[in-house]
């Protein structure tokens, strides 16, 4: 089964089968279920990832990103969701 394209007018979130660990240049994601590994190479990606969930749009959860990094954070957040490591949330599910 293949993952539905990413979307950002969707509201996504951390996978909970995903660990970040902190790292100078921003974090390393691990995915415990298919054992991949990502780097997340800034700490302002580290804080968007970890806050997607919150929000009720990834395009609203990139609202204080500045535009000159919005389309390399919009690259980066479609390949963590074709890596399985953001996922969609379901419709009623609001901030936790």
């Amino acid at each position: 089964m293949t993952s539905p394209a990413f979307d950002a007018a969707r509201p996504y979130r951390l996978n909970p089968s995903v660990a970040l660990r902190p790292e100078p240049f921003g974090a390393l994601a691990y995915h415990f279920g298919n054992r991949r590994l990502s780097f997340l190479k800034a700490p302002e990606l580290v804080e968007l990832v970890q806050e997607l969930g919150r929000h009720p749009s990834v395009g609203v959860a990139l609202a204080g990103v500045p535009d000159a990094r919005r389309g390399a954070f919009l690259r980066a957040l479609a390949s963590l969701a074709a890596a399985d490591m953001i996922i969609p949330q379901r419709s009623g599910t609001g901030a936790r």
